[in-house]
């Protein structure tokens, strides 16, 4: 099992083309962590705002009655891909990981399923 601290430095070692990454209670909308980024790339910034993203997505699959899990949530710009993964399990419950991507340095293929194996190991 691995902390909110080294699951950050696992999700910006290994895809190629990591711009930053966070752990992020979607409920507070507040980052339990966060690593990378820039001047303009504020994660903390990011991070909250795109709890919006994972609330609307989990309202409509309610109001759908879908009983279905979120895989992932895949969010494409011109330049980088922010990939959000809902954190399964007892100890996740609320929590996503965010990861942002350079598109043009990076595997997304490889990115998801290192971002699923990261959130198989996270412990809060």
């Amino acid at each position: 099992m691995a902390s909110v601290e080294v699951s950050l430095k696992e999700m910006m070692t290994e895809p190629e083309g990591a711009l930053g990454a966070a752990v992020v209670d979607y409920t507070s909308g507040m980052a339990l962590g966060t690593l990378g980024g820039s001047k303009d790339l504020d994660m903390t910034v990011a991070a909250a705002g795109n709890t919006d993203v994972v609330r609307a997505k989990v309202r409509a699959m309610e109001q759908l009655s879908l009983k279905s899990q979120i895989e992932d949530i895949l969010i494409t710009l011109g330049n980088q891909y922010h990939l959000i993964r809902p954190v399964a399990g007892r100890n996740g419950n609320g929590l996503f990981l965010y990861l942002v991507l350079d598109r043009a340095r990076s595997n997304l293929a490889m990115a998801r399923h290192h971002l699923k194996r990261v959130e198989g190991q996270l412990e809060i």
